[in-house]
C-alpha cells in the first residue's frame, strides 16, 4: 500500500458510514455472489462462457474445438461454471448439452457489454487488462 492508498488524517463521518455498514450483507449472505465471480475467475472459463453466449446451446464436443482447449478441459471447466450456477446442462442422448442459465447470460452480458469500445477483441473496454 502507497501513501496515496490512505488518508493523512481520521475523518470519520459517523453517520454516513454506520448507514452504510448496516446495509451492508453479512459474509454468508455474499458468498452465492462470491462463488458466481469465481466461476468466471479464470481466463478458460470465461471464454467457455463466452462462446455459450454466441452459440445458446453446446455440447462438450464443439465447445472444445470452439475454444480450442481438450474435451477433459473443457468438461472440468464446464462442471465448474455447472457448480456456480453460471450454465446448466441436459442429456440428449449421449451427449451433454450446455447453455447459460438466466443468471450467467445476464452477467456475462453485463462483463460483454456490446456498448463498450472493443479494440482489444475481447468484448471489454479499452485499456482492461492492460498493465
Amino acid at each position: 500500500m502507497t501513501e496515496d492508498d490512505t488518508c493523512e488524517l481520521l475523518c470519520l463521518d459517523l453517520p454516513h458510514a454506520e448507514r452504510i455498514r448496516t446495509a451492508l450483507p453479512g459474509l454468508a449472505a455474499l458468498e452465492p455472489v462470491a462463488g458466481l465471480a469465481r466461476g468466471l475467475g479464470d481466463p478458460t472459463r470465461l471464454r467457455v462462457a463466452r462462446a455459450l453466449l454466441a452459440g445458446d446451446e453446446l455440447c462438450v464436443c464443439d465447445t472444445a474445438w470452439i475454444v480450442g482447449s481438450s474435451q477433459a478441459l473443457v468438461s472440468h471447466h464446464l462442471r465448474r461454471l455447472r457448480t456456480a450456477g453460471i450454465v446448466t446442462s441436459r442429456k440428449d442422448g449421449r451427449m451433454v448439452m450446455y447453455r447459460l442459465t438466466g443468471r450467467g447470460r445476464a452477467l456475462l452480458s453485463v462483463l460483454f457489454d456490446a456498448d463498450t469500445d472493443t479494440d482489444t477483441g475481447t468484448g471489454l473496454p479499452s485499456g482492461a487488462g492492460r498493465g
